[in-house]
């Protein structure tokens, strides 16, 4: 499966939401609080070009927020995006 990333903060609804889909899909992920990271927002920032929290990496590509993450997931587009690539 792919590396997934969520970069989350303090008391964030949206990152709950996300890290929940996440889980009952089955779908390992590593959380980084930015709030633990002195910089990070501004790295993310400067990756993805939004502030708001969470935003959700698989490998190096930037996915989105928990809106974009739950687009996917209706779709079905996003256990193919995590499939380990053949």
């Amino acid at each position: 499966m792919s590396a997934v990333t969520i970069y989350t903060g303090g008391f964030c609804s949206a990152c709950v939401r996300a890290k929940a889909l996440l889980e009952r899909r089955g779908i390992a992920y590593t959380e980084v609080n930015v709030e633990d990271h002195p910089g990070l927002q501004r790295e993310l920032l400067a990756r993805s070009g939004r502030r708001t929290l969470p935003q959700v990496y698989v490998d190096e590509s930037w996915v989105g927020g928990a809106d974009e993450l739950a687009a996917l997931d209706a779709s079905g587009d996003l256990m193919k995006l995590v499939q380990p690539k053949e």
